[in-house]
C-alpha cells in the first residue's frame, strides 16, 4: 500500500509506494523523510564540477589546480601522489565516539584524511577540468570521457575537436550542441542526431545541409523545414552569416520563434519498456529517471546513468552497477551503495567518499583497496560486523541535526539519511545544484545551505564584450592578449566568472568555422544551455493535439494520426517534463511520430 509523507526539508507531501518499500527493506534503509526533489538538491550540493582553485598540495607543495577551496581546511594532494603508496591512508583513521552524533565525526574525519586535488583520470594537458576521464589537450572540460580538443564542454564523449557542448556522444568539429550524438560540423544544435554540416536544427535525424529544421527526418538541403535544390540552398547560405555577431543573435532569435510553431514530442525515451522519465534510451522499468544513456534498469529517481540496475536516487551512477542508493558519481563494478560520493569498484559501502576498489566500509573518506574499515580505521571482519550495527542504532538514537531559518524544528539526519549538505566541502553555489536548482544568496542562505563569496580577481579587464568587433574576420591575432568583460558582470546566477580570455585553438576554430566570438564566459554559456533543457520533473499533462490543428491553432497537422480521427482531440494523457504553464505545444507519442517528417 501506498504512503503519504511529508518531506522534512520543504514540508511538501510525497508517496511512497510498494515497490519503494520492497527495494528500501532489500538494501536495509528505512524510507527516506525528504522528498524526491529535496533528496536530488542533497545529492547535488556535494558535487562540485565547474568551480576550480589554485593553491598548493599539501604533501609534496607543487601548485595545483583543485575543487577544494584553500580556505576549506581540507587536506589536498596532487593526484598521482594521492594514488601513490608514499603515505598512509589509514592515518587519519579514527575511534567512533558514541558521545557524539556520526556526521560531525564524519566532517571532522573529513578535514583529516587527504583528498585528490581533481577527480580526474588519465588527462594529458587537460588540467583545467574536472570529472574526467581519459582526455587529451582539453580545457575547461567537465564531466566527459575520452575526448580530445574539446574545450567548455560538459558531458562529451568520444568528442573531437569541438566547443561548447553539453551531453552529446561522438561529436566532431561541432560547436554549441546539446543532446545529440553522431555529429560531424554541426552548430547551435537541440536533441538531433546522425547529421553534418547543418546548423540550428532540432529534433532531427540523419540531416546533412540543414539550417532552421525542427522535427525532420534524412533530408538536406532545407531551410526553415522548406526543401531547396543544391544550388539554391548554396545561394541561401550567404543570408546566414554566423561569422558576425549581430546576424548570429537574429538568426537565433528567429530560430526560437520558428520552432514554437511546432509540436514536441512529450518526452524524449527511446528504445525504452515501461519507463518515465527524459532524455532516456534503452531503459527498462525505470521511474522518475532522466539522462540515461542506455542499460538502466528497474530504477528510480536516477539523473544521468548507464549500466545500471535496481538502483534509487542517484546522480552520476553506472558502469556495470547495482543496488545504489542515495549515490554521487559512483559505480564501475559495484554493488551495495548507501550513501557514497566519487566512490568506484567498491561493495557493500556505507557513508563514504572518494573510496576506491574497496569493500565493508562505513564513514569512510579516501581509502583505496582496503577492507573492514570505520572512520578509517581498520578491523578485523568480526570487529566490523559487530560494530556497524551499534553505530547505526547509535545514528537513530543520537541524529545528526541541522538547523533552517523557518523551521519550527530541526531538520534531523538518522541512518538512512543522505549526507547533510551542512558538512558539504562545498558551498551550494559550488555545486551541480546551483546549475540545476538555482538560487540567490538570499534564498540559498535561508534554506539553510552554506554559499560562498566569490574572492576578488586580481586581473584587469582589457576590452568589454560589447567592444568586440561584430565578426570574425576582423578580428585579429591581439585578441588572445585581451582579458574580456563577461556581458553578465556577474551579476547572474550562473557562477560567472567575469572576465575571460580567447584561446589560441578557440580563435582558430572559430575563423575556420566563420563564428562569432562569444559575448559571455564559460559558465554563463553553460547556464545558457542548461536553461534550454527541461527540468528534472514530471507533469501530467493531456495531448494538446486538438483534430486538424494544435489547441492553441497554432500548428495545422500534416499527418493521419493513428490515435484518434482527424476531427477530434487525443485523448492520450501522459508524464511530462514540459510544465502545464509553458508555451510549447506538446503532443503525445502517436500525434508526434505522425508529424515527424
Amino acid at each position: 500500500m501506498s504512503e503519504k509523507r511529508s518531506c522534512q526539508n520543504c514540508q511538501s507531501e510525497f508517496t511512497i509506494k510498494p515497490e519503494d518499500f520492497d527495494f528500501y527493506g532489500k538494501i536495509k534503509v528505512p524510507p527516506p523523510t525528504f522528498c524526491p526533489e529535496c533528496r536530488a538538491v542533497r545529492r547535488m550540493t556535494w558535487r562540485n564540477e565547474r568551480t576550480l582553485y589554485k593553491r598548493k598540495c599539501d604533501a609534496t607543495g607543487k601548485d595545483i589546480i583543485t575543487m577544494f577551496a584553500p580556505e576549506s581546511g581540507l587536506k589536498v594532494y596532487e593526484r598521482d601522489y594521492w594514488w601513490s603508496d608514499d603515505w598512509d591512508q589509514l592515518n587519519s583513521g579514527r575511534e567512533y565516539d558514541f558521545s557524539k552524533p556520526f556526521f560531525v565525526q564524519y566532517r571532522e574525519l573529513f578535514s583529516r584524511a587527504p583528498l585528490p586535488n581533481l577527480a580526474n583520470t588519465n588527462v594529458t594537458r587537460s588540467e583545467y577540468g574536472n570529472h574526467n576521464a581519459d582526455c587529451k589537450n582539453c580545457y575547461l572540460l567537465y564531466a566527459s570521457f575520452r575526448n580530445e580538443n574539446v574545450h567548455y564542454s560538459s558531458g562529451s564523449i568520444d568528442g573531437k575537436d569541438s566547443m561548447d557542448m553539453y551531453i552529446i556522444e561522438r561529436a566532431e568539429q561541432c560547436y554549441e550542441d546539446s543532446f545529440g550524438m553522431g555529429l560531424h560540423k554541426v552548430f547551435f544544435s537541440y536533441d538531433s542526431d546522425d547529421s553534418m554540416d547543418s546548423s540550428f536544427i532540432h529534433a532531427c535525424k540523419n540531416m546533412s545541409d540543414c539550417i532552421g529544421c525542427i522535427n525532420l527526418r534524412n533530408k538536406s538541403f532545407h531551410i526553415w523545414n522548406t526543401p531547396y535544390s543544391k544550388e539554391e540552398y548554396k545561394k541561401k547560405l550567404a543570408e546566414f552569416d554566423l561569422g558576425s555577431y549581430a546576424k548570429l543573435q537574429k538568426i537565433q532569435t528567429r530560430f526560437k520563434e520558428f520552432i514554437a510553431n511546432y509540436p514536441r514530442r512529450h518526452v524524449s525515451i527511446l528504445k525504452s519498456v515501461n519507463s518515465t522519465g527524459d532524455m532516456m534510451v534503452n531503459a527498462k522499468n525505470c521511474k522518475n529517471c532522466f539522462d540515461g544513456f542506455g542499460g538502466v534498469e528497474d530504477s528510480k529517481y536516477i539523473i544521468h546513468a548507464a549500466e545500471l540496475k535496481d538502483s534509487y536516487d542517484g546522480y552520476g551512477l553506472g558502469g556495470h552497477a547495482e543496488l545504489l542508493y542515495e549515490s554521487v558519481d559512483s559505480g564501475i563494478q559495484a554493488s551495495r551503495y548507501k550513501s557514497a560520493v566519487y566512490v568506484h569498484g567498491c561493495h557493500d559501502v556505507g557513508y563514504a567518499y572518494c573510496c576506491h576498489s574497496s569493500s565493508y566500509l562505513f564513514g569512510c573518506v579516501g581509502l583505496r583497496s582496503k577492507k573492514y574499515c570505520i572512520l578509517n580505521k581498520q578491523y578485523t571482519k568480526e570487529e566490523y560486523e559487530s560494530l556497524v550495527p551499534k553505530i547505526i542504532a547509535h545514528m537513530n538514537e543520537m541524529p545528526y541535526e541541522s538547523h533552517v531559518t523557518g523551521h519550527v524544528s530541526p531538520v534531523t539526519y538518522k541512518y538512512g539519511e543522505f549526507f547533510p549538505s551542512d558538512i558539504s566541502p562545498f558551498a551550494y553555489n559550488e555545486t551541480i545544484a546551483q546549475e540545476y536548482y538555482p538560487l540567490t544568496e538570499e534564498n540559498a542562505l535561508a534554506k539553510g545551505y552554506v554559499w560562498k563569496t566569490p574572492a576578488e580577481k586580481n586581473y584587469e579587464i582589457s576590452m568589454r564584450a560589447e567592444a568586440l568587433p561584430d565578426h570574425i574576420n576582423a578580428v585579429k591575432d591581439e585578441i588572445l592578449n585581451e582579458v574580456i568583460g563577461c556581458m553578465h558582470e556577474g551579476k547572474c546566477t550562473h557562477q560567472c566568472t567575469t572576465a575571460f580570455k580567447i584561446i589560441p585553438e578557440e580563435l582558430q576554430f572559430y575563423r575556420q568555422h566563420n563564428l562569432a566570438l562569444p559575448r559571455l564566459c564559460s559558465n554563463c554559456r553553460h547556464y545558457e544551455r542548461l536553461a534550454r533543457r527541461n527540468p528534472f520533473k514530471l507533469w501530467h499533462r493531456a495531448c494538446q493535439c486538438a483534430g486538424k490543428k494544435s489547441e492553441n491553432g497554432v500548428y495545422a497537422n500534416t499527418g493521419t494520426h493513428s490515435s484518434h480521427t482527424n476531427g477530434e482531440h487525443c485523448h492520450n494523457e501522459f508524464e511530462t517534463a514540459y510544465a502545464p504553464e509553458r508555451p510549447e505545444i506538446i503532443y503525445c507519442e502517436q500525434c508526434y511520430q505522425a508529424e515527424v517528417a
